[in-house]
């Protein structure tokens, strides 16, 4: 069982900076689509961004597009996910999750996903 670890998260201020960090527990893993979700107190969770397994192909949400940049090390098996001019309505748990072959915004195709990193922006 493939298992995805989130790290990176905590407290920042608006306009500021974080990085967040999915590593699997599998090599194989460096051969999967990884995506970037949130969910926000009361909301629904929603798609943040996605890269292939390649890394040359990325896709994001409107809400962080020119903010966020998502990112891939293959050979350090690791995902991140930089975050930019952060706002408070960024504020949410953050997750990866990794598809073996699908790649999109749509949470219910992938196939693995973390337990999640808790980022908070304050303004």
């Amino acid at each position: 069982q493939v298992q995805l670890r989130e790290s990176g998260g905590g407290l920042v201020q608006a306009g500021g900076s974080q990085r967040l960090s999915c590593a699997p527990s599998e090599r194989t893993v460096r051969t999967y689509n990884v995506g970037w979700f949130r969910q926000a107190p009361g909301k629904e969770r929603e798609f943040v961004a996605a890269i292939a397994w390649t890394g040359g192909n990325t896709l994001y949400a409107d809400s962080v597009k020119g903010r966020f940049t998502i990112y891939r090390d293959n050979a350090i098996n690791t995902v991140y996910l930089q975050m930019n001019n952060l706002k408070p309505e960024d504020t949410a748990v953050y997750y990866c999750a990794a598809a073996t072959t699908y790649r999109g915004s749509r949470g219910e195709e992938y196939n693995y996903w973390g337990q999640g990193t808790r980022v908070t922006v304050s303004s």
